[in-house]
Formats: C-alpha cells, sequence, structure tokens
C-alpha cells in the first residue's frame, strides 16, 4: 500500500539551528514517537522504533539515509524498516528550509510504501496513524528548537 503525506510548520528559530536539530541524533530520538535507538551512521542513521497502528503493534528496526544534502536548505531522508510479522514500511521525504518572517518555514513530502498485517488496516487508519505521528514528531521538535 503505497501512501503520499505532505505539511509545513513555521518555527521560530534560525534556520542553521533548525537544520542542525534535524540531523542531531538526540534530538530526532527524543522526537521519533516510540524511538528506542537512533544511532549515527556513514550515510544517516540506524533506527528501533516501536509502533501501534490501530490493533497492530511492533518493533520496527531499519535504517535511514540522508541524500541530496544541501546545508541548511534541504536534503532527502530515506528509509526502510522490519517490523516482524507485523510487515514493513519503507520510503523517503524531501525537507526544504527557508527563512521566513524571523523564524524557518519547514516543508516536506513523505512518499511510503506499507505491507503485512500493518497495510492490511486500511488505508483510512494507516493515513490517520502516519498523520498523527507527524504530528506528534513535529510538535516536540517545534518544542525543543524553540527553547
Amino acid at each position: 500500500m503505497a501512501m503520499t503525506m505532505s505539511g509545513e510548520y513555521l518555527l521560530e528559530a534560525p534556520r542553521e539551528t533548525v537544520w542542525e536539530r534535524l540531523n542531531d541524533p538526540a534530538v530526532l530520538k527524543e522526537c521519533i514517537p516510540g524511538c528506542e535507538q537512533l544511532e549515527r551512521t556513514d550515510d544517516g542513521f540506524d533506527a528501533v522504533a516501536k509502533m501501534k497502528v490501530g490493533p497492530v503493534s511492533a518493533r520496527f528496526k531499519g535504517k535511514v539515509r540522508l541524500s541530496d544534502l544541501d546545508p541548511p536548505n534541504a536534503y532527502k531522508i530515506s528509509g526502510e524498516g522490519e517490523g516482524g510479522v507485523a510487515g514493513f514500511a519503507k520510503g523517503g521525504a524531501s525537507v526544504a528550509l527557508t527563512e521566513h518572517d524571523g523564524g524557518t518555514l519547514l516543508k516536506y513530502l513523505v512518499e511510503a510504501h506499507v505491507g503485512g498485517k500493518v497495510a492490511q488496516l486500511g488505508q483510512r487508519l494507516i493515513n490517520g496513524a502516519a498523520k498523527k505521528l507527524a504530528d506528534e514528531f513535529f510538535t516536540k521538535f517545534a518544542a525543543i528548537v524553540q527553547r
């Protein structure tokens, strides 16, 4: 099952600060819902996160890669994770940062594919869960960046 999602957030912080936080494993671990482990590698991060979508709960292990780096303006992030019998998820996002009204406008576009038990839950439930996870991430991220 494929899905796309986009959004934007206005953050009250300089673009360079937002860029630094988007690349800081400690900040990302704190912001990613269910994240249990996030370690930097040569080309991105190794991650472990516990997720629950409807009645399906699983621990996903995966790799996240960064590409098309254009500091402090943009990058692409892609990854894939395995959740055992619950299924898999893979996809990517384009993230762009622009200066806006003394702060930073963060825009993202996500394309993802899920399979296994998670995909059997249906498009509406998965889209709702993905939107909720994105909102949780950016709410925490905004609070950290604006400290």
